[in-house]
């Protein structure tokens, strides 16, 4: 297809051609459109497979224009003009060949499959008391305010709040194109580094947070509970949100007793929908242990190259005082902390995913020979 391509590439863009013509049959079959679940999947299938054969077409064409500069320098003669113009389009048309080859072979590393859900993103107030979890509001803030830079709906699906307006902990669901694959690196330890508000001698503190990222589980896909495996309890909800929530037994906690993982939710003066939201939240953590139980056996041996997602794994520092924030798994160090608690994270997040496909290509070379 493209001779400038290894096979390995070649023989995959061939086969992914393939599959979008597959994919666009699929798609026009009436049966297929009727069934909602099957042509989401489908869809979204169809969006990325478009995507990789879009730069394979780029790199065709790149490569004809190549072949013409190429021919058109050999017919200049004495034409210095002619010959100048051509040497100019062989460069710029190399250089293009070059970077567009280095986008394929990312785009056709293995995907995570969950990398497209939405996520769930729990946040726990560590060491550090109040502070901590004043700290654990500033995460959820920061991390709400991306979601809207990204066009995500988000919500609060559970809060404990401390005395000073931080959060003990606090379980948000984010729902967009592509949530879980860019929030998953989050998953760890944060340490913060600043003068805390309750501080009278201007000394700085060291406090920390841990987030866990989880996906969201597909209707079809979700945990299978046994009615008969959960403990449900209700009791009065705690916090802010006048007479009504803190004199009803509207809070639930649910406990899954083959696991002894536990969800709760008083967000909601509801209590039918409090039990909707804290069992969706267990599903997700149950679901996420099998995960992460099968991902141990499948890769015991090595160690991710931005970190395990292990919740005691420190993987990142906010030195309010330097105006730093530095991310320890890959070295990164920028100085715009202001920015970054206002949800600019785009800059930590394409510097994790392009050393996530650094270490995929690195495995993928030294498993092939290349």
């Amino acid at each position: 297809m493209n001779r400038g391509l290894a096979p390995s590439l070649t023989s995959s863009l061939e086969r992914l051609a393939r599959r979008l013509q597959e994919l666009d049959a699929a798609l026009a079959d009436p049966a297929i459109a009727s069934d909602n679940r099957r042509y989401r999947d489908l869809s979204r299938e169809h969006a990325e497979v478009s995507d990789v054969c879009d730069l394979a077409r780029r790199y065709t064409q790149r490569q004809a224009d190549l072949d013409s500069a190429r021919e058109m320098a050999q017919d200049a003669g004495n034409d210095a003009d002619l010959k100048a113009m051509a040497d100019e389009e062989i460069i710029q048309a190399e250089a293009d060949l070059t970077q567009l080859e280095a986008e394929l072979q990312t785009a056709l590393l293995p995907r995570d499959p969950d990398d497209a859900r939405n996520a769930f993103v729990e946040i726990r107030a560590g060491t550090g008391g109040d502070e901590s979890a004043l700290f654990a509001a500033d995460l959820a803030r920061m991390y709400t305010r991306y979601a809207e830079i990204q066009g995500w709906r988000s919500e609060i699906m559970s809060a404990s709040e401390s005395d000073l307006g931080g959060y003990k902990e606090v379980v948000l669901r984010f729902e967009g194109a592509g949530v879980y694959g860019q929030l998953k690196f989050e998953s760890g330890g944060h340490r913060v580094q600043r003068v805390p508000v309750t501080e009278t001698q201007g000394r700085i503190h060291t406090s920390a947070c841990t987030v866990a990222v989880l996906p969201e589980p597909d209707e079809a896909e979700e945990v299978q509970i046994n009615p008969a495996d959960l403990r449900i309890d209700t009791y009065r909800a705690s916090g802010a949100g006048g007479q009504h929530i803190n004199k009803t037994d509207s809070a639930v906690r649910i406990t899954h007793i083959p696991t002894g993982i536990v969800a709760e939710c008083q967000d909601d003066r509801s209590q039918h929908r409090n039990k909707a939201k804290a069992l969706a939240v267990l599903g997700a953590r149950i679901r996420d242990k099998e995960r992460l139980e099968r991902q141990a056996k499948e890769a015991a041996h090595r160690k991710s190259l931005v970190g395990s997602g292990d919740r005691s794994d420190r993987i990142r520092t906010y030195n309010f005082p330097q105006g730093r924030l530095t991310d320890h798994r890959i070295n990164l160090t920028l100085y715009k902390l202001t920015t970054i608690m206002e949800g600019d994270l785009s800059e930590v997040v394409r510097a994790l995913l392009a050393a996530q496909a650094a270490e995929q290509l690195a495995e993928l070379e030294a498993a092939t020979g290349v």
